[in-house]
């Protein structure tokens, strides 16, 4: 158990925590790259049609990201990740048996549901575990077991259906899933803050979202939909410029930015503050998004992976924290809600519009329209620096 006072963020829960959220997005990644394939050379489903199973999946999270944070302060955060995780569990078993295209879309809405809670309940832990003087890095380090799971969930989901059989690559995810979940029960939350509340499934308009989180969260959003340029399209459009072959090397190249610099850049946050890495991020992910719009071989492609891995990672990273760290110690799980919710969001929305702007203007125009938009969002952080640098000398 961590002792009070202490600053040690590598502890058994935290690890046991990181280990458990590596897990379920190794799933949630693994069958985003996969189920279209599924869908389509399986099922005999159209492209759109597979579609569906994101944007199904990404609603039910979305609907209910609001209501987890209530959830977990009446139901206790350990006790909901645990339960939510046998859920997820079930629903990744259920791959096996349900094949009707309208079924396999009612499992991504009801597995939706239970991702949202997980993730909400295990990034709020993580947080109440991390030591207050070492927020940004900590919450840094956590979100690595995320970037890790980017790489693997694509890499071995694709791995498994070239070599053996969607089947497998159900069993596999099912087995993963059960091992994060006995690792969750193992996390000890006797000397975590708890929130006070009656126990009553009541909900107000605080219960739903954090207020002082919003902000932040918004800003989140956009990154997300720009995010979602890479999320949603990379694969078509490596497949467009005959970058087929490097396309996996995209997303280890992607993650091994994002994570050979996060111990500097987590520092950074917690030394200098937040602006000193959510600006540089900003401008390298814009970039390489850049680069990816006039990429025309290997070189750039990857040289873009790097930008926009430090940048996505940078940014996204110190937002979540900031949004934790813009309320109450006890509201650390309605910040994480609020944050996930606007982020969630944002994928989707950037995923249909961007979508539109493909079939109008091509990808390269999606590219560029992401970058752009994060030059919005990189002038509305400078003015909400700006706003709260006014603040505090005026209460001087």
């Amino acid at each position: 158990m961590q002792q009070e006072g202490s600053t040690q963020i590598w502890t058994k829960r935290f690890i046991s925590l990181f280990i458990t959220n590596i897990t379920v997005f190794f799933v949630f990644y693994g069958l985003v790259t996969t189920l279209p394939l599924y869908a389509i050379g399986e099922l005999h489903q159209t492209d759109k049609e597979a579609g569906l199973l994101l944007s199904g999946f990404l609603l039910s999270a979305i609907i209910v990201r609001p209501f987890s944070g209530k959830l977990l302060d009446v139901f206790g955060k350990k006790k909901l990740l645990v339960i939510s995780i046998i859920g997820y569990f079930l629903c990744t078993v259920f791959y096996l048996f349900i094949h009707p295209f309208g079924l396999l879309l009612g499992l991504r809405f009801v597995q939706g549901i239970f991702f949202s809670i997980i993730t909400t309940a295990a990034g709020s832990l993580a947080a109440d575990i991390v030591p207050v003087s070492r927020k940004g890095t900590g919450l840094g380090y956590f979100t690595m077991s995320t970037n890790l799971a980017v790489v693997i969930g694509p890499f071995i989901g694709l791995l498994l259906i070239q070599y053996s059989s969607f089947n497998v690559l159900f069993i596999v995810m099912s087995i993963c899933v059960l091992a994060g979940g006995l690792l969750a029960v193992t996390v000890n939350t006797d000397d975590l803050p708890q929130p006070a509340h009656q126990g009553k499934l009541t909900f107000k308009m605080n219960d739903l979202f954090e207020r002082k989180a919003l902000p932040v969260a918004a800003i989140a959003s956009l990154v997300a939909f720009s995010y979602a340029s890479v999320l949603s399209f990379l694969s078509v459009y490596a497949q467009q410029k005959d970058l087929m072959a490097v396309a996996s090397l995209f997303y280890a190249v992607f993650a091994a930015a994002m994570l050979i610099t996060r111990p500097y850049t987590g520092k950074l946050y917690d030394t200098k503050g937040p602006q000193f890495v959510i600006i540089p991020g900003i401008i390298s992910f814009a970039i390489g998004l850049i680069m990816l719009a006039f990429v025309s071989g290997p070189a750039l492609f990857l040289c873009a992976a790097i930008f926009v891995g430090f940048g996505y990672g940078a940014v996204t990273t110190s937002l979540q924290a900031l949004a934790v760290q813009s309320t109450a110690h006890t509201r650390s799980g309605y910040a994480t809600a609020t944050y996930f919710t606007m982020f969630d969001l944002g994928i989707a929305l950037g995923s249909y519009i961007l979508g539109m702007v493909a079939v109008q203007a091509g990808y390269a125009s999606v590219y560029l329209t992401a970058a752009g938009l994060l030059v919005v969002v990189f002038i509305i952080y400078l003015l909400r620096l700006a706003k709260i640098k006014a603040k505090n000398v005026a209460h001087i």
